[in-house]
């Protein structure tokens, strides 16, 4: 999840959203680099979504499914996922390079967005997959899962308690409860996170593709300034898990230490 924030902070944030706009006469303005860019963009962004949506859905196995926890909780499996997830986003998004075509005729310079877009109803189609893959169906995932996981945290945690009074070691702390509110603490934050800086796309989505139509959309933006704080918000979300991670996880600490650490022990 740290790598797919990394990757989506470099191909959206600086090369998208900074280089193309304000490194003026430079390659990554060439037409083929430019598709390449704006293909890696939302790839990037639906990457890293969907493996905060398999994150929650993997505490949800750990914590709600025992019986399948040990098969589904392992390192190969989530190779497996991860390898998966990244594949078929690559593929969905390959039709994003051929939408835009070169800002003049007899040189490949730049990229223009194609009419065919405000008219074509397979492209229609495309965006409104686009829409509700990413972040609408992710949004509503992350939710009902956290719901059934917290809800089996607490109702597993009070039996718990309630046993523990009867014992002899009720006094002692409970290592089982201390790793389960760890759980709570992690998945709450990751996921909570995602949520709340997605909100307001959502919202934007909402609003526009329900209440108006999908031409009015593009020809004439509805609340372009709340548009784009919604991207600039969304964007943010990119740089939190790494931190989250950094503030909650002790292995994951010690990890990244390690890995700062690696190129000067080389010597």
């Amino acid at each position: 999840m740290a790598a797919a924030d990394l990757m989506n902070i470099v191909w959206n944030v600086i090369l998208h959203r900074i280089a193309t706009i304000y490194w003026d006469y430079t390659f990554l303005l060439d037409t083929p680099v430019c598709r390449f860019i704006l293909f890696m963009s939302p790839a990037a962004i639906d990457i890293s979504v969907w493996l905060t949506v398999s994150f929650t859905f993997d505490r949800l196995v750990a914590i709600c499914c025992q019986k399948l926890k040990t098969k589904y909780c392992t390192e190969k499996t989530a190779v497996v996922v991860i390898a998966t997830v990244s594949s078929l986003l690559c593929l969905k998004n390959i039709p994003w390079p051929f939408l835009y075509s070169s800002y003049s005729n007899w040189m490949p310079w730049g990229c223009r967005l194609s009419t065919n877009v405000f008219l074509e109803p397979i492209w229609i189609a495309f965006s409104w997959i686009e829409q509700l893959l990413t972040p609408v169906i992710p949004f509503f995932l992350i939710l009902f899962f956290n719901i059934v996981t917290v809800r089996r945290i607490l109702i597993a945690s009070r039996g718990r308690m309630s046993l523990r009074q009867h014992s002899s070691d009720r006094d002692e702390k409970d290592p089982e409860l201390i790793s389960r509110r760890r759980s709570i603490v992690l998945l709450f934050a990751i996921s909570s996170s995602f949520i709340l800086l997605w909100m307001t796309t959502v919202i934007y989505f909402m609003y526009v593709r329900i209440k108006t139509a999908f031409r009015s959309r593009y020809l004439f933006t509805t609340f372009p300034e709340f548009q784009e704080a919604g991207i600039m918000i969304q964007l943010l979300s990119s740089c939190t898990n790494t931190a989250i991670y950094t503030i909650t996880q002790r292995k994951f600490r010690k990890l990244l230490l390690s890995a700062i650490k690696y190129p000067f022990t080389l010597s």
